[in-house]
């Protein structure tokens, strides 16, 4: 075991090191990092060379460098009669092709229908030690014009663009809790800050007129009120393959729909692949993928148990798909300005409003959730996520994009693929590509 005394002496020679490291410069913090960790001069000089451009460095503390994830597009997606080319961010193999596929299917049956049936969000006011809720219920209610008032001065801007409060309720949580909830237009905005400025000029007058302190101030990530819907329907005689016949193919799905709606361990991944293309449209987008999968989540438990996000039917010959997302997604501000790739995954989207991008979203969950779930009841999931697999591990070892072909076609005839064999395998290829072009000279 560490002796006692080093540690500390390490500890304060960590201190020291990394005192004020929020005021070092970019060269400094990566000099002390590369000092503290050991790095290299060539992992160092990686570090600095994918360091972003411009204002990214601002978004967070302690900036050091940027990390990279691969960013694609999905294709064939029609939704409400229009074709999209949708930007999507992952890291993960095969998403992309299962949502450009999925949409394939959909657009080839007449695409997918998309609507927003509401934007607004929900911030609360929280009490605490309340004796009797009956008397906060009825002063909010006799003062709610009062308090929205309030609200919209604290943010005069976006009611000059025709958003702002909209409306004011109380919940009794219970053991002297009380939410005091307020909904808004937020407009173009993901609206968090927006809200909370609002949030917290109520709570100052609450406090003064109502003679009640006030617990926090904040917005509700829920987002039950910014709800997308996207619906599509599907022949069932699209569904064939070589060894089922359409029909079979569309209860199989339906069925595998049925068990994410009893069944909560099956829901998780349900939804879990839902969420593999949202995020990466969320992210793309230069938005909050954090809050839109803790809204999503809350949304698939709203009935006390967690369901599939997704519900997936057959009637008459057509396999009937819909999901429904709470998605609090903005246009504006935020990293949507400070990072210059959002606005050109804008254009390349063709977003121009905040629900042209929810629409756009759940239209691409939907597909991702009919892909996952085709292939998972015909030729099982990991025939597709194969090949992508075997191309990661390719890569891992170290294989260039020219290399990837043979590499990935004999890793396709293991039983068992692992890196060293990859390893092993680029080794013998290079040293059979030199020998051939020693050969040739």
């Amino acid at each position: 075991m560490p002796n006692a005394s080093n540690s500390q002496e390490g500890l304060k020679i960590m201190a020291s090191s990394f005192s004020h490291f929020y005021k070092r410069d970019a060269q400094e913090r990566l000099q002390i990092i590369a000092d503290h960790s050991g790095l290299s001069d060539a992992q160092s000089a990686q570090l600095v060379s994918r360091a972003a451009q411009g204002d990214a460095k601002a978004l967070i503390e302690n900036y050091l460098t940027a990390f990279q994830l691969p960013e694609g597009v999905a294709v064939n997606f029609q939704i409400n009669d229009h074709d999209y080319v949708v930007p999507m961010v992952t890291e993960e193999p095969s998403v992309i092709a299962a949502a450009s596929n999925g949409a394939k299917t959909i657009a080839d049956a007449g695409g997918i229908q998309a609507e927003v049936k509401s934007r607004l969000l929900m911030g609360q006011i929280v009490l605490s030690d309340v004796k009797v809720f009956a008397s906060i219920d009825d002063w909010v209610a006799l003062h709610t014009d009062e308090l929205l008032e309030v609200a919209r001065k604290a943010h005069p801007t976006i009611v000059s663009r025709g958003g702002g409060p909209r409306s004011i309720r109380t919940r009794d949580l219970g053991e002297g809790y009380v939410s005091i909830d307020l909904y808004a237009d937020v407009k173009a905005a993901m609206g968090a800050n927006m809200l909370n400025t609002m949030l917290e000029a109520m709570a100052e007058v609450i406090q003064t007129k109502l003679h009640h302190t006030t617990l926090f101030s904040i917005l509700s990530n829920t987002a039950d009120q910014s709800l997308a819907t996207a619906t599509c329907s599907i022949p069932v005689t699209a569904l064939k393959n070589a060894t089922q016949s359409g029909a079979d193919v569309a209860v199989r799905i339906a069925s595998a729909s049925r068990v994410a709606q009893l069944d909560p361990y099956r829901a998780v991944t349900h939804n879990k692949g839902i969420m593999n293309g949202v995020d990466a449209v969320v992210i793309a987008m230069g938005n909050d993928w954090r809050a839109i999968e803790a809204a999503a989540h809350a949304f698939a438990v709203v009935d006390g148990q967690y369901r599939g996000l997704s519900t997936w039917t057959v009637q008459n010959d057509q396999l009937l798909g819909q999901l429904t997302l709470p998605l609090p997604v903005g246009t504006v501000g935020g990293a949507t300005k400070v990072l210059p790739v959002v606005k050109i995954n804008q254009q390349i989207a063709t977003v121009k409003t905040p629900e042209d991008l929810m629409m756009i979203i759940v239209s691409v969950g939907l597909a991702q959730n009919f892909a996952a779930l085709k292939a998972l009841v015909t030729d099982g999931i990991q025939k597709g996520h194969m090949k992508m697999q075997l191309r990661s591990l390719a890569l891992s070892a170290g294989a260039t994009v020219n290399e990837l072909k043979p590499m990935v076609a004999y890793l396709k005839t293991l039983s068992d693929p692992t890196a060293a064999a990859a390893e092993t395998k680029l080794k013998e290829l290079r040293t059979q590509i030199k020998d051939d072009n020693d050969a040739k000279h």
